[in-house]
C-alpha cells in the first residue's frame, strides 16, 4: 500500500519564486518511491510574485485541498499598495530611507503578527486538517516555512491526533537577516525563541536546506535533523545562443543589503581601465532590485552597461542562466547568511555557465560551489582577487574559451533528493 503524506505550505504555483520549486518537485517525484502526497494550500494568499508558468507542473495525480486564510497585507495595501508588496516579498528598506508607513508596517508585522502575518490560518487549519487525516488515514504531516507559522499547525496536530510530523526549514528562524529589522520588542523576540523552540522539539524529525542551518538547530535540539538541499530539475528548453556581450547575469531579488559594493567598484574599475571591456560588459539584472541597490550600482557602472530586465517566469529565467556569459549569485556579508543557499544555485551549476559568487566565509554557497568545481567565490574584502578573476573570464570570452567545468552535480537533482525526503517517510 502506498503511504499518505500531508504537506501544508503557503507557496504554491501560481506563486513565484523559489521556495515553490522545493515542494512542487518533492510532490512531483514521491509517487516514485511510493508515497501519495496531499497539499494543503490557501485558498486565497496574497502572493508578492507571480508566475504562471509552474501550473503547468503541478503533477495531475497530486490531491489538492484548501481552506481560507486572513491575511494583514490585504488591509496594509490600503495604507500603501507599494510599501505593502515591497516588505511582503522581502524587500525592507534601510532604515534610514524607511518612511513612516514603512515603520509602522514593521513594526505592526513584527510584534502583533507573531510569528508572521499568516498566524490567524493555524487555528482554522489545525479544525479542519485533524478531521481529515484522520479520515485519509494520513500517515505523515509535512510543514514548510517559511512562514513559520505553518509549523504551528504541525506543532498543535502533533499534539491532538499523535502523528507524525516532519518540520520543514527551507531557511532559519529567529536568526534570518530579515528577522532584525522587524523593530521586534523584548517580549516579542522571546515569543519567537519561544515558539522556535517548542517546533525544534517537538517534530519528529527536521529537514533543513544547510549544513550551517544543522549546526545552528542541533544546539537547541535533540530530534533528528537532516540535510536535504534544494535543487534542480531537468527541463526541456529551446536551443540558446550565448550572449555576444560580455553579460554578466544576476537573477533573483537583490535587497538592500545584498549591495556588494566591492564587486560595483572593481566593474566600475574594468570599465574605466579596459575600452573593450566597456563596449563589451553588461550587468543584467533579472528579478526585484531595491533602490538602494540600484543607487549604489550607478555610482560605479554607467546605465549604458546595465540591463534591468526585472522579474520574469522561471522557464524565461532558465534561459537567461543558459545565454548569459557569467551567473553572478550574491549574499549578505553576515554571520546570519552563512546558512542561506539561494534555490537558483542549483540551476546555476547546471547552465554550463560559469558562477562568480560573493558572500561570507565559511557559507555553504562557498562549500558547494568549490565542491562542484562551478565558478569562484570571493569574500567582501577580496577586491584584487575579484578584479584579476573577472578580466581573466573577460580574455576568456574574447577567446571564446569561457566554460564551465562542473563536477559532482547528480546529488542535486530533484529526483535524487527526493529519495533522500521518501528516506525520511
Amino acid at each position: 500500500m502506498q503511504k499518505k503524506v500531508l504537506i501544508i505550505t503557503y507557496y504554491w504555483p501560481p506563486a513565484g519564486g523559489p521556495g515553490v520549486q522545493r515542494w512542487l518537485k518533492f510532490v512531483k517525484y514521491l509517487p516514485e518511491y511510493g508515497i501519495h502526497p496531499t497539499v494543503y494550500i490557501p485558498e486565497n494568499p496574497s502572493y508578492p510574485l507571480l508566475d504562471t508558468s509552474l501550473i503547468d507542473e503541478i503533477p495531475e495525480n497530486v490531491t489538492i485541498i484548501k481552506q481560507p486564510i486572513k491575511e494583514p497585507y490585504k488591509l496594509a495595501e490600503l495604507l500603501s499598495r507599494q510599501s505593502s508588496k515591497t516588505i511582503s516579498s522581502g524587500v525592507i528598506p534601510k532604515k534610514k530611507k524607511q518612511s513612516f508607513v514603512q515603520r509602522l508596517m514593521l513594526y505592526v508585522r513584527g510584534n502583533y503578527f507573531i510569528p508572521d502575518a499568516r498566524k490567524a490560518w493555524v487555528t482554522p487549519s489545525v479544525s479542519f486538517l485533524s478531521e481529515y487525516i484522520q479520515r485519509e488515514n494520513i500517515n505523515t504531516v509535512i510543514t514548510t516555512g517559511p512562514p513559520h507559522s505553518l509549523h504551528l499547525i504541525g506543532l498543535q496536530l502533533k499534539a491532538m491526533i499523535g502523528t507524525q510530523w516532519i518540520a520543514d526549514f527551507r531557511d532559519p528562524w529567529t536568526t534570518i537577516g530579515y528577522h532584525k529589522k522587524l523593530k521586534l520588542s523584548v517580549n516579542a523576540a522571546e515569543k519567537h525563541k519561544l515558539m522556535e523552540k517548542q517546533v525544534l522539539t517537538s517534530a519528529d524529525k527536521i529537514i533543513v536546506t544547510s549544513e550551517n542551518t544543522k549546526k545552528e538547530f542541533e544546539t537547541k535540539t535533540k530530534q533528528p535533523i537532516t540535510v536535504i538541499t534544494n535543487g534542480y530539475d531537468n527541463y526541456q528548453l529551446p536551443k540558446v545562443t550565448k550572449d555576444t556581450k560580455f553579460s554578466l547575469a544576476h537573477i533573483g531579488s537583490l535587497l538592500s543589503e545584498r549591495n556588494p559594493r566591492v564587486l560595483w567598484n572593481v566593474l566600475g574599475e574594468l570599465i574605466k581601465e579596459h575600452q573593450n571591456f566597456r563596449q563589451d560588459f553588461v550587468l543584467r539584472l533579472i528579478g526585484v532590485v531595491s533602490d538602494d541597490v540600484l543607487n549604489e550600482i550607478y555610482q560605479f557602472i554607467p546605465k549604458e552597461n546595465i540591463d534591468l530586465v526585472g522579474y520574469v517566469s522561471h522557464k524565461e529565467a532558465l534561459i537567461y542562466q543558459r545565454q548569459s556569459q557569467l551567473l553572478l549569485l550574491i549574499e549578505i556579508d553576515s554571520e546570519d547568511t552563512k546558512a542561506i543557499i539561494p534555490g537558483k544555485l542549483f540551476e546555476y551549476m547546471v547552465a554550463g555557465t560559469p558562477i562568480i559568487s560573493v558572500g561570507p566565509k565559511d557559507s555553504d554557497v562557498e562549500r558547494i560551489i568549490k565542491s562542484t568545481n562551478t565558478g569562484r567565490y570571493f569574500y567582501y574584502e577580496e577586491h584584487s582577487e575579484l578584479k584579476e578573476h573577472l578580466f581573466l573570464r573577460f580574455q576568456d570570452f574574447k577567446n571564446s574559451t569561457l566554460a564551465s567545468f562542473p563536477i559532482g552535480l547528480q546529488q542535486y537533482g530533484r529526483k535524487a533528493l527526493t529519495k533522500k525526503l521518501a528516506d525520511l517517510i
